[in-house]
């Protein structure tokens, strides 16, 4: 468990500031795959992208390919949500967020410079993502040109529910009340 009955919201709230942090910066951190929810044509749309980075502002980054269906989804409407879990602490994190799209701009940029040479194929293809391919080899062919994208992702509000054998706990924080936590009922 990350928290319990007797703490009180501002402790809650730096518990979830390190997990989020420590799923950007360890690959075996459950926090490190996250679903990212879109509102796709019709449907929502949700897929599980890896988290790079957590900025000190508590900004979330993705890396993506910028004709991917999520990017389209996000140009279209920013609103996204994310959802997070931890299976050995019992914890689901949920997050309400805007997202902006970073494409040939200077924040893609920096990122671009840090990707190692053998991985920024998977940015560079000559087929956008998802496209219909007659054989699972097709679709590997690499162009020269780079479709990397950074997504920032900037949390409105923060909900995280604790399972419990003793009794669940939901608790939110809330940008806009300085992240402030306010219990729910579970």
């Amino acid at each position: 468990m990350l928290f319990f009955h007797s703490d009180n919201p501002s402790e809650i709230w730096h518990s979830i500031k390190h997990e989020l942090h420590r799923g950007a910066l360890d690959p075996k951190h459950p926090f490190r795959f996250v679903n990212l929810g879109t509102r796709g044509k019709g449907f929502p749309q949700v897929r599980t992208v890896v988290l790079r980075e957590v900025t000190q502002s508590l900004d979330f980054l993705v890396f993506t390919d910028f004709r991917s269906e999520k990017v389209k989804e996000i140009q279209n409407s920013p609103f996204v949500a994310l959802q997070f879990y931890h299976p050995k602490k019992m914890l689901q994190v949920r997050v309400e967020a805007m997202a902006e799209v970073h494409f040939q701009d200077e924040l893609a940029d920096r990122y671009w410079k840090g990707i190692p040479e053998v991985r920024r194929s998977e940015y560079t293809g000559t087929l956008p993502p998802g496209k219909v391919i007659s054989s699972p080899d097709s679709g590997w062919d690499l162009g020269k040109k780079s479709f990397f994208t950074v997504l920032k992702i900037s949390p409105q509000r923060i909900e995280a529910l604790q399972l419990s054998k003793e009794g669940h706990l939901r608790i939110q924080f809330e940008k806009a009340n300085d992240w402030k936590g306010q219990w729910l009922v579970p």
